[in-house]
């Protein structure tokens, strides 16, 4: 088998034969050289011809643990010899039980119940159907009014696309599901212009209320926040007063406000959940995906209030599932997962040591004059990639400057995570999230790769013609 695969061209213009690699469904013009990796190690990866590749972005903001963490290999493979798969439909597992325990201690009160998926994208439909069964079984039949944040990101199911902040895929899929309603994103680096930062927050949220009134209280079911954004946003930070205002606006007409905490969770931004930050404005519901399963299976996660979950089984009770709901391999993951972060104390790490990599990122923008920002929260950090700071411009399409900064990466030994989104309309990024694990050496190495990668893309960018500065 393995000589079968090596034999097959894997050039950057195709693949002869049936077959392939999953990127042969990406766009064209975006599909340049993929490395090969044949292993990994920590925060490394290790390309088929020995190069060596460090994980600056943790996958897609996945790999939490690092790559090849032995508790759970360890625990992957005790639970496969034991009790891989039953539905919980058949019966209760020691494994659910036990992530669950552990899931409610370290997200405190308001948090004590968790509903297992397979991936964020099923945890945010899941909190969109858990809402909505709670409005209909307290007899709040009209509410089915969504909103979100232009720019954000929701996941990849038709819902969850819909529900995203995303000007380029809307055409698509608006005429196939419902459509949110949407508000604008408190943009840090961006406010409206001639407005502070604070006043655009202001604006947001007033309008955010008078479109609750007029689309009428009794149809409004909820609204969906990242506390601190993906990809869609470049790690754009909610401040406490905007969420706080948000959940009074929430709280005035009897709506949800839930958080995707997708990437921003478990222990990412330097606590458990980022609702943490935000104590005066907890939200009703949290999405947790990716870090809890830290890229080893996947595993999406709901957490819920016991007050609501128990009042609501009294009333209709929440039936939905899915195949591998509490899937007994996923939660073993879970609380190896949980276990890590503990013990290791990784959670304060990433708070320390993430101060310390945006440090270094600032420090970096003052030799690199396409950094016009750098933003976010613990490990969850963006530069953002501009070609004019003064004026906050950003690159030509026809630049692909995420692309391009991607494939210089690969060149300079990092492997990067960046897309243009919303067509560039607000702006283009890096994710700068590496794993939990690392150390400030490490920090200090990937910084210098990063150095080395910005330098080529500022001369590849003047030798094709684009003005920096």
């Amino acid at each position: 088998m393995n000589k079968l695969i090596n034999s097959i061209d894997t050039n950057a213009d195709g693949w002869d034969g049936p077959g392939g690699p999953q990127d042969l469904f990406f766009t064209k013009d975006e599909t340049f050289r993929y490395p090969r990796i044949v292993r990994t190690d920590d925060i490394y990866l290790y390309e088929d011809n020995g190069n060596q590749l460090i994980d600056i972005s943790s996958g897609p903001v996945a790999s939490n643990l690092g790559h090849n963490n032995q508790r759970v290999v360890k625990a992957i493979q005790d639970q496969v010899a034991k009790l891989p798969f039953v539905t919980n439909r058949t019966g209760r597992t020691n494994e659910n039980i036990e992530l669950a325990a552990k899931l409610a201690a370290l997200a405190g009160e308001g948090f004590e119940r968790s509903f297992y998926v397979s991936g964020g994208s099923e945890a945010v439909e899941t909190a969109i159907q858990f809402a909505r069964q709670w409005a209909w079984a307290n007899g709040e039949t009209e509410r089915t009014k969504l909103f979100s944040l232009l720019p954000s990101y929701h996941g990849g199911t038709v819902a969850a696309l819909a529900l995203s902040g995303d000007e380029a895929v809307e055409p698509i899929y608006k005429d196939m599901a419902v459509m949110p309603e949407r508000i604008s994103a408190p943009l840090s680096y961006r406010p409206l212009e001639g407005l502070t930062h604070e006043q655009n927050e202001d604006r947001i949220l007033r309008r955010f209320e008078d479109r609750v009134n007029e689309l009428g209280s009794e149809k409004c079911l909820a609204i969906f926040l990242e506390p601190v954004g993906g990809l869609a946003s470049g790690c754009n930070v909610l401040s406490q007063r905007f969420v706080k205002g948000v959940r009074e606006v929430c709280d005035r007409h009897g709506m949800m406000m839930i958080f995707d905490e997708v990437m921003s969770g478990a222990g990412r931004t330097g606590a458990f959940l980022t609702a943490h930050y935000h104590p005066e404005a907890k939200p009703d519901l949290v999405v947790l995906a990716k870090g809890i399963g830290s890229g080893y299976i996947p595993l999406g996660i709901m957490l819920a209030p016991a007050s609501k979950v128990d009042r609501l089984r009294e009333l209709t009770g929440f039936n939905y599932g899915h195949t591998s709901n509490t899937n007994p391999l996923a939660c073993a993951v879970g609380i190896a997962t949980i276990e890590e972060l503990t013990t290791r104390n990784l959670i304060k790490n990433a708070a320390d040591t993430g101060a310390y990599l945006e440090e270094r990122l600032w420090a970096l923008a003052e030799t690199v004059p396409v950094i016009g920002d750098v933003r976010g929260l613990g490990f969850l950090l963006a530069p953002e990639i501009v070609c004019d700071r003064h004026n906050k411009t950003i690159f030509s399409a026809e630049a692909k400057a995420p692309d391009t900064l991607r494939q210089l990466g690969f060149d300079h030994g990092l492997s990067i995570y960046a897309r243009r989104t919303n067509n560039g309309k607000y702006g283009d990024w890096i994710m700068t999230s590496p794993p939990l694990t690392t150390t400030r050496n490490q920090v200090d190495e990937m910084i210098d790769r990063l150095d080395q990668t910005f330098r080529a893309f500022v001369d590849r960018m003047t030798v094709e013609g684009h003005r920096i500065g």
